[in-house]
């Protein structure tokens, strides 16, 4: 069995994110859009339960289409809320919405969300050298600061915690441990 960071279960759904998406530099807009949804729905819950539900989101938020969020109707969230297959709580479907909209805001002023997220570390993302998961921070001081703009900006679920989760989730920073093997990975 391949050394991972602790976190990582042994649910292959839960391997095959930790192997292949957490802490690998992302620049594409939509799954970018994508990850700052999910990362807001996981708030309170394992990121487990979520990644069992992405494909329903996927399915159901337009697989994430920055413009069809945006312009969903309240009929159409009513009717997501019904789905068991995706976390129904009211807050966090409207706020789909609601960050959609607020992301088109963010994307006229600073041209992408890649831009956005990625001029935070100078397009390079901090790569941390961790011994163990006890040692990686639940928030940064960046964080904060991205968390408050982004506040400012109108969008929500994206408190500190939740950003330095995203910012981990998309590579922005690398927390993988040093005995992870996904550390020696050429990247």
């Amino acid at each position: 069995m391949k050394p991972r960071c602790e976190w990582c279960s042994n649910d292959p759904i839960y391997i095959d994110y930790h192997d292949y998406e957490w802490g690998v530099s992302l620049h594409d807009e939509r799954r970018l859009f994508e990850m700052l949804i999910l990362e807001g729905v996981q708030a309170g819950l394992s990121w487990i339960t979520v990644l069992k539900k992405r494909p329903a989101y996927r399915e159901l938020f337009h697989h994430f289409d920055v413009k069809k969020v945006a312009a969903m109707s309240d009929e159409e969230l009513e009717e997501i809320l019904l789905n068991p297959a995706i976390i129904r709580n009211r807050l966090k479907v409207y706020s789909a919405r609601r960050n959609a909209i607020a992301v088109l805001k963010l994307i006229e002023e600073c041209g992408s969300l890649d831009h956005y997220f990625w001029s935070w570390v100078d397009h390079s993302p901090i790569v941390n050298h961790w011994k163990n998961l006890s040692e990686i921070p639940a928030v940064t001081p960046l964080a904060e600061t991205i968390s408050k703009d982004l506040k400012k900006r109108g969008l929500n679920f994206v408190g500190p915690t939740i950003i330095y989760a995203y910012m981990q989730s998309i590579g922005m920073v690398d927390d993988h441990v040093e005995s992870c093997f996904v550390r020696a990975k050429e990247r």
